[in-house]
């Protein structure tokens, strides 16, 4: 395992950040939404977030989900 958190709290993570990221953009239009720099870079955070807990899910767990596409 890598770090001192486990796989089920890093896909947390990532549903979390997915989570956030529909909260922030639920009652936005495109428009909007490009107008509005901070809710921009809040959504680019969660993303961040989404990146570097996919990027340490351990080969076990990958092995498990294998209709996802990992890089």
């Amino acid at each position: 395992m890598k770090g001192k958190i486990g796989d089920r709290q890093r896909l947390l993570h990532i549903l979390e950040a997915i989570n956030e990221i529909q909260l922030y953009t639920s009652k936005t239009d495109l428009k909007s939404f490009l107008a509005n720099s901070m809710m921009r870079f809040a959504c680019i955070k969660q993303i961040e977030i989404i990146g570097e807990a996919a990027n340490t899910i351990t080969p076990e767990t990958k092995a498990i989900f294998t209709d996802l596409k990992w890089k």
